[in-house]
């Protein structure tokens, strides 16, 4: 599903973002990126969806080599891969539902599409009695479930979540958190970058542990163990 071979990015000359990686992330699977802040844990992420390109080596999506993708051809890889980051970045002037329904909208979906899909993505993140509210009106838990619900509406194989908790609560962290393995049992690929021990330590699923841009450690049911 998702697959580095000996991919390293530099940033200038000698800023190493990520250096040597070779992985496999095998399709349903939930995989946590964990390490210290530089480790490349977010350089990893942004090369998956394409943010990013390798400096040397190859970053493969299914069968798709996206280390040279065309800027024309990202829009097509975002559909199929889902993006939550720390920063909610909704639209305040717009409800739960328009914020949802304008990633159709700006993808060129029809609005009987949108009909269909909005509400089902909302009802699978537990927000459709909240639909009519805008941003301003929710708690940051809430708001991140809009998030994640935006970034279901392409029904993604993957899923990709950069720090998805790092502005909640505990009780709001495990409630993403507990969102994201619902997904995941659903048979989307989870990507969880973070750096919540608390969180990966409860999740007993596969860590792959970072350190200066290089993996120190892929533990099948690990532990963050820095």
């Amino acid at each position: 599903m998702i697959t580095f071979d000996n991919v390293t990015k530099l940033y200038q000359k000698d800023i190493v973002g990520v250096k040597d990686i070779s992985l496999t992330i095998t399709a349903g699977e939930f995989v946590s990126i964990v390490g210290q802040s530089g480790s490349g844990k977010t350089t990893m992420a942004k090369l998956i969806i394409a943010e990013e390109r390798a400096t040397k080596g190859r970053v493969v999506i299914g069968d798709w080599d996206i280390t040279g993708i065309k800027h024309s051809d990202v829009p097509m890889l975002r559909r199929q891969i889902g993006v939550v980051f720390q920063d909610f970045k909704l639209l305040p002037r717009k409800t739960v539902l328009e914020n949802v329904a304008f990633a159709l909208e700006v993808s060129g979906a029809s609005n009987t599409q949108i009909k269909s899909v909005v509400p089902q993505v909302l009802k699978i993140v537990g927000l459709e009695s909240k639909q009519d509210r805008f941003p301003h009106q929710l708690s940051g838990g809430e708001q991140q479930r809009v998030v994640i619900a935006r970034s279901l509406v392409h029904r993604p194989k993957i899923l990709v979540a950069d720090e998805p908790t790092g502005n909640l609560d505990s009780i709001n962290a495990q409630d993403i958190i507990d969102l994201l393995k619902r997904i995941n049992s659903f048979g989307t690929t989870v990507v969880l970058v973070t750096h919540n021990r608390e969180v990966v330590n409860t999740l007993r699923k596969r860590v792959i542990t970072l350190d200066h841009g290089q993996v120190i450690a892929d533990q099948k049911s690990g532990k963050y163990i820095l």
